[in-house]
């Protein structure tokens, strides 16, 4: 009796980003992008980054994301890990982002909860959530 069967091509797993639809590729490419340029700037503190978040839509898109991937490393306490974009996999740091912009943007407050709770100190989860929710609603405008 066969317990395990040899491994076929057809049985690999395929690559998280290649579970995420088109749209939500090209948003996280443009949260990498983002990253990208974030090594460079210098970090912001969480509460003044979401004092200072502009509401108008030209710039809103690129504050929200600046400043949740500035402050990410704080509210986290790590550094997060972002690859380059177009990369199919995906970090831990960006499986867990995008999974928290998906939440807010279908509504789920759970998820969206459950998923900041599992990561961020409290005292900065509402920033983060504030944060996470502008990005999926400045996306969704597009």
């Amino acid at each position: 009796m066969q317990l395990l069967r040899p491994r076929q091509e057809s049985d690999a797993l395929p690559q998280p980003a290649a579970l995420l639809s088109a749209e939500w590729r090209g948003v996280l490419n443009v949260l990498r992008m983002t990253a990208l340029d974030c090594r460079v700037a210098a970090q912001t503190d969480l509460f003044k980054a979401c004092a200072v978040l502009s509401n108008k839509e030209d710039v809103a898109r690129d504050a929200f994301s600046q400043a949740l991937l500035k402050c990410l490393r704080e509210a986290i306490r790590t550094k997060p890990i972002f690859y380059q974009p177009g990369t199919v996999a995906l970090s831990f740091d960006e499986a867990w982002l995008m999974r928290a912009v998906i939440a807010s943007r279908g509504g789920d407050g759970h998820s969206l909860t459950f998923l900041i709770r599992s990561r961020v100190p409290k005292m900065y989860q509402r920033n983060i959530a504030f944060l996470i929710n502008g990005i999926s609603d400045q996306f969704s405008q597009n």
